[in-house]
């Protein structure tokens, strides 16, 4: 029983760490008060489901910001340049991600999938998902594919961050209760 007793205050002090480090918020509490006898799997339910949309979603946005070159790449490949003409192909790559940067984005889609997610990760009270999340929405209303692409990352990151410690904790949860 001593070891059930231990299990359990490590639970509470890592579900405490995730709050104190701002992974989660008070949503995720709410969540966890939906759940009753009746429905025992909502929060691993509804959690499960918040990955596989995430994992989706950023798939789309990723896809949504990529600079699409491989046209110009098939042209380069299938020439046998001289150093002077790689110097001029590189150079009209080099015009080419410019132009495709101020063309190719459509921000309002990009903006559009931010939203969704920053929505899903506030009903499951990933907060700083959700904060990464409103950062990238003011690159995509800025039409700033740089800070959109850095921020797609940090947003990224914090998405695996939290995700492997929801796994973690629901994890513990089902072994304890």
């Amino acid at each position: 029983m001593e070891v059930v007793g231990q299990l359990q205050k490590q639970y509470v002090d890592f579900i405490t760490s995730l709050f104190r480090e701002a992974y989660l918020d008070d949503q995720y509490v709410q969540l966890q008060k939906l759940q009753d006898d009746s429905n025992p799997e909502f929060v691993v339910e509804v959690v499960s489901i918040f990955f596989e949309d995430s994992e989706k979603l950023l798939n789309d946005l990723a896809s949504s910001l990529l600079v699409s070159i491989s046209l110009f790449w098939v042209f380069i490949l299938c020439l046998r340049p001289s150093l002077l003409l790689m110097v001029v192909l590189f150079f009209l790559l080099f015009l080419f991600q410019l132009y495709s940067q101020q063309q190719v984005v459509d921000f309002k889609k990009v903006d559009g999938y931010v939203h969704q997610f920053k929505g899903s990760s506030s009903s499951v009270g990933a907060q700083r998902v959700k904060n990464a999340c409103v950062t990238l929405r003011n690159f995509c209303e800025e039409k700033n594919l740089d800070g959109c692409s850095r921020y797609l990352n940090l947003v990224k990151q914090e998405f695996y961050l939290v995700k492997n410690k929801l796994e973690t904790l629901l994890r513990v949860s089902i072994t304890l209760w």
